[in-house]
């Protein structure tokens, strides 16, 4: 989340549903992109009232209201000793230089980010950034996914697209077990190989995290994931009978 942040230090009165009695006194009062409100005051970590993503929050004649169904926030400002608004980003890792400006690229949860021109990419969460290798030409880092084998691929999709490395790699490799099509490499949602002649044949599965390490009895690939080694249909009678056989 690239926004900005309110804060507000001043001489308060607040209110909310949590205390039967208003409180007063020097606070600084925090709203955050997600409109949570914060009031801290100069005693420990934890602010003396909040409301986490408020429904509304309204400011009006010196009063900011957050409202939440039942819940509640109200903060007077009586004297006002500084009201600023500033950017705030989710914390990453850094991952690397923006290819767009001088600014950082770091890891969040689920997408890389430019602390300076915000430019952001979003990437599986399982994806490992290489760090340590060549950036792409384009100038982003690159990563490393397991969809049946490891492919490292741009995070910038519209460079190079991890869903095209999957397909030229997977697409009707593998024959539907329930008619005579291909299963096909598609994005429904997440990747998955699914029939060809879908509608009429709904037969189909999302692709593991992992790589392809064998062929099941039913036809399927097995995959090596971290969980151990499993069907690509993970419902696979076969597969249960095979882990039931002893050695």
């Amino acid at each position: 989340m690239h926004e900005a942040t309110r804060v507000l230090a001043g001489e308060c009165t607040i209110r909310d549903d949590t205390e039967p009695d208003d409180r007063r006194g020097d606070v600084i009062v925090l709203r955050k992109p997600d409109d949570t409100v914060l009031v801290h005051d100069a005693a420990g970590y934890q602010p003396v009232a909040w409301l986490t993503r408020a429904e509304t929050v309204t400011v009006a004649d010196g009063v900011l209201t957050a409202t939440d169904g039942d819940q509640f926030l109200r903060v007077e400002v009586h004297e006002t000793y500084g009201d600023d608004s500033y950017p705030l980003a989710e914390v990453g890792i850094p991952v690397g230089e923006c290819p767009d400006c001088d600014g950082r690229l770091v890891r969040d949860d689920g997408a890389v980010s430019c602390l300076g021109c915000r430019t952001a990419y979003g990437f599986p969460r399982d994806a490992t950034i290489l760090t340590e290798a060549a950036d792409c030409d384009c100038g982003c880092p690159r990563m490393r996914v397991r969809r049946g084998r490891a492919f490292e691929v741009c995070i910038d999709r519209e460079c190079e697209s991890l869903d095209e490395a999957v397909r030229n790699a997977f697409d009707r490799e593998w024959d539907c077990p329930n008619c005579d099509g291909d299963l096909r490499i598609l994005r429904r949602g997440g990747l998955l190989a699914g029939c060809e002649h879908y509608p009429d044949c709904e037969t189909g599965w999302g692709i593991p995290t992992g790589t392809v390490v064998d062929e099941c009895a039913c036809g399927l690939p097995v995959f090596e994931t971290a969980g151990g080694n499993r069907c690509l249909d993970s419902g696979c009678e076969e597969a249960g009978r095979e882990a039931a056989t002893p050695s």
